[in-house]
């Protein structure tokens, strides 16, 4: 079985879409170990689970659906369904953090989230990247893998739920990514 915490680095052949596949991979472990795990162990894995989610959609908002808008054959509404589930997501994960991990209701909470974001990956698993490789050069999807981890370096670490655009996320993601990494740095010590 392969090492899902070590960073996957591009690959002669790796394109968007494998990138994501694996992401989607590691999602899943980080809520299991959230959902299974108590204590620190369950807080850091949190943690871990909203940097990820966080990185991934705005990666996917910015690189990802602003292609598959321009594919033939509907994609402006398979795109808009993925946008909405990704706003849901982003609100209940809000709300997760808020509480954190040990306020009552997170267990169920954590529960819901985990099923909608399943579910949502299942869809862009189906719908959007299939037909990203069948009217996407293999090249393009490979160098777009690099954008994607482009976008996913300056990221927010947090859910930001207005900011679900390329456009939103390309005017407000930095100033975003800025605060929540300023406000990670003066979490972490205190946490210990």
């Amino acid at each position: 079985m392969p090492d899902t915490d070590a960073p996957t680095t591009p690959g002669p052949q790796e394109d968007v879409v494998d990138l994501l596949l694996a992401q989607h991979a590691r999602i899943e472990q980080l809520f299991l170990l959230v959902i299974g795990s108590t204590g620190e162990t369950r807080r850091d894995a949190f943690d871990d689970l909203v940097k990820l989610l966080a990185a991934h959609e705005t990666a996917e908002e910015e690189v990802v659906h602003p292609l598959a808008r321009t594919l033939p054959g509907g994609s402006d509404a398979m795109v808009d369904d993925r946008l909405d589930e990704e706003r849901q997501a982003k609100e209940t994960l809000k709300t997760l953090i808020a509480g954190g991990v040990d306020a009552d209701g997170f267990d169920v909470g954590i529960i819901l989230l985990r099923d909608a974001v399943l579910t949502h990956a299942r869809y862009e698993e189906r719908y959007e990247f299939p037909r990203l490789r069948q009217h996407v050069p293999a090249d393009r999807l490979r160098s777009l893998a690099t954008a994607v981890r482009a976008a996913e370096a300056t990221a927010p670490t947090r859910p930001h739920p207005s900011a679900q655009t390329a456009k939103g996320n390309l005017a407000a993601g930095p100033a975003l990514a800025v605060i929540d990494r300023v406000r990670d740095a003066v979490r972490k010590p205190s946490q210990s």
